[in-house]
């Protein structure tokens, strides 16, 4: 016999409600920029597009996924707060876009299945610290999986492909090519030194060093860029 007030169903979110979850902050983001009269806010860099910002989610949600299954985190927590954390992001303020996306989140939770409140406060409040700038360490464990996925993100590879996409946007040529890139290094080195967890760290620090290797063969490349990465015009 069941006691009255005890909640019976499982937490797990199963692979064809994530799915659907996908499919909604997808159609939310387009909804967000064909809303805007003036085309959105923001929208000269292709990062600030809606596809843009869909596919950084996706980043975040197998990164995210990554850390909470080696940290020992609730996994449908970290994975629905990471796909759900940006969602308000192209219709809000960047200060108040986490407040923002965990009302879209809280309100699409209640309305779209039966899960428990806790998990759905769970889940917003992982979607509004993934904005905090503090101590990890004074956070939600699911929370530092998310900010840590977050902020890897813009961490290496892609992190410098698109930096050197912003080159082409402000008329530059591929001689700053590696100024560029230096700053996806410091970013990356700042991003490394605040997250925690030994598997955000590795992570990091794999990135950083394929960055570095764009770096050296730019330099090695271009005859006249010296190794500060200023060049002679």
């Amino acid at each position: 016999m069941v006691s009255v007030g005890v909640e019976i169903k499982e937490t797990e979110v199963d692979e064809a409600d994530f799915e659907e979850m996908k499919r909604f902050v997808r159609d939310y983001l387009a909804a967000s920029v064909e809303s805007e009269d003036d085309g959105g806010r923001m929208r000269w860099y292709p990062w600030h597009s809606s596809e843009y910002r869909f596919n950084h989610i996706l980043n975040v949600v197998d990164l995210a996924g990554e850390i909470a299954e080696a940290e020992g985190a609730n996994l449908d927590v970290v994975r629905v707060a990471a796909v759900f954390h940006d969602v308000a992001k192209l219709e809000a303020d960047q200060d108040v876009h986490a407040e923002a996306g965990a009302r879209v989140t809280r309100e699409y939770l209640r309305s779209r299945g039966n899960y428990p409140e806790s998990f759905i406060e769970e889940v917003c409040g992982a979607v509004v610290d993934h904005s905090y700038t503090g101590d990890l360490a004074d956070v939600p464990l699911e929370s530092r999986c998310l900010i840590e996925a977050d902020v890897l993100d813009k961490v290496g590879a892609n992190g410098a492909v698109l930096m050197l996409l912003r080159m082409g946007y402000e008329s530059r040529t591929h001689m700053d090519a590696a100024k560029m890139v230096d700053r996806v290094l410091d970013r990356g080195r700042d991003h490394t030194d605040r997250v925690v967890s030994d598997t955000a760290e590795s992570i990091a620090h794999q990135r950083i060093k394929r960055v570095q290797w764009i770096r050296e063969w730019l330099e090695e490349e271009v005859s006249r860029m010296d190794a500060n990465g200023a060049t002679e015009r």
